[in-house]
């Protein structure tokens, strides 16, 4: 990867002879252009597919809590039940009514059929008639709002239990027995995580998204060329599935210049949490690359730089890099050029304008 030549700096003296003695060797890097495999890094936030927060649809005591923080559930599964004293109670009352308003349908109905007939032998007059058709319709309407009610009343009931609306991990339960609890409940009695498959977000920038479009002409295309990715997590381990760009943001973040990306993970194995963090491992080739390492380089309030050799001598140069991921090399974006030769180790080490000289 390197091109070492051996040079000597020069010591006090005069001539070819006196410039040899007390000379130091360099390792030096030739800069050459590569194909280079780049690990950009992102930092990432991790959600489940579904983080659904159960919320209850009906107000009441808290009569049961039947999972526990943690604990892995099924769709359908009961979670919690409240008090249905009241529910039941407007059951059984919405029932009773639409048995009176079908009564009373009955009892119009009849009605009507009877003045039908006797205005068909012209024994009752139209206005007779028209009255018994209104009571008719006013009856058809009363039952329809009581079964209406009836409903309401039914589904209410049903919502004193509540279900798992998907597989998942249950989340925190800030609630007890007994609690007063309903609708107004912002972050719900607790949230279902659907873990089996993860959502890892995280920024692209700008210019590294617009490269993929300028290659593949659109956002689809683009994304189905995007290579796998890796996810290092908080402990610093990498996980062990590899993980897949999902979908791409169409807005750029004024503040930020980023655009956010959704990768997915499998998670069948729980290890990822909802609500946890971690780097994301996108890896990509760069062609015509420059390519230095780490140690030949040194940094002055956050700046990168280099020794270069000009004309025999040395010149502290600041260069910009992309930091990669293996904590060994920097891709240098700005500040050198195919050709140029720099000092390849302890570069922090020696003064500017340092001679030196090609050893023989």
């Amino acid at each position: 990867m390197y091109v070492i030549s051996a040079f000597l700096l020069t010591g006090c003296g005069n001539n070819q002879a006196g410039e040899e003695m007390g000379a130091q060797e360099f390792e030096l890097l030739t800069i050459k252009q590569q194909d280079y495999a780049i690990k950009n890094t992102y930092p990432a936030s991790i959600k489940g597919r579904q983080d659904i927060k159960i919320i209850p649809r009906v107000d009441g005591y808290l009569q049961g809590i039947h999972v526990k923080e943690g604990e892995k559930v099924r769709k359908g599964q009961i979670l919690f039940t409240l008090d249905a004293v009241q529910y039941r109670a407007a059951v059984e009352q919405a029932r009773a009514n639409v048995e009176q308003m079908s009564a009373l349908l009955a009892k119009a109905q009849q009605n009507f059929d009877n003045k039908k007939s006797l205005l068909d032998k012209k024994v009752v007059s139209d206005a007779t008639f028209t009255d018994a058709k209104h009571d008719l319709a006013v009856a058809k309407a009363n039952l329809a709002a009581a079964k209406a009610q009836l409903t309401i009343a039914q589904n209410n009931l049903s919502f004193t239990v509540l279900h798992s609306p998907s597989d998942g991990v249950i989340g925190k339960i800030p609630y007890r027995k007994g609690d007063y609890v309903g609708t107004t409940i912002q972050d719900g009695l607790t949230v279902v995580a659907d873990n089996q498959k993860m959502y890892v977000y995280f920024s692209m920038t700008e210019r590294r998204v617009m490269e993929y479009l300028a290659k593949y002409q659109s956002m689809d295309e683009a994304i189905k060329h995007m290579p796998q990715l890796s996810l290092q997590m908080a402990s610093g381990q990498t996980y062990s599935q590899y993980g897949q760009v999902e979908s791409v943001s169409g807005v750029v973040d004024e503040q930020t210049g980023a655009v956010s990306v959704r990768a997915v993970f499998d998670n069948a194995n729980g290890l990822l949490l909802s609500g946890g963090t971690g780097q994301i491992i996108l890896p990509a080739v760069k062609s015509k690359a420059i390519v230095i390492p780490q140690e030949a380089t040194y940094e002055i309030l956050n700046m990168v730089y280099v020794m270069k050799v000009v004309d025999g001598h040395t010149v502290a140069t600041i260069v910009s890099v992309e930091r990669q991921h293996n904590g060994k090399e920097y891709v240098v974006t700005d500040g050198l050029k195919p050709g140029d030769v720099i000092i390849a180790k302890g570069a922090g080490l020696v003064q500017e304008g340092t001679q030196v000289k090609v050893k023989k």
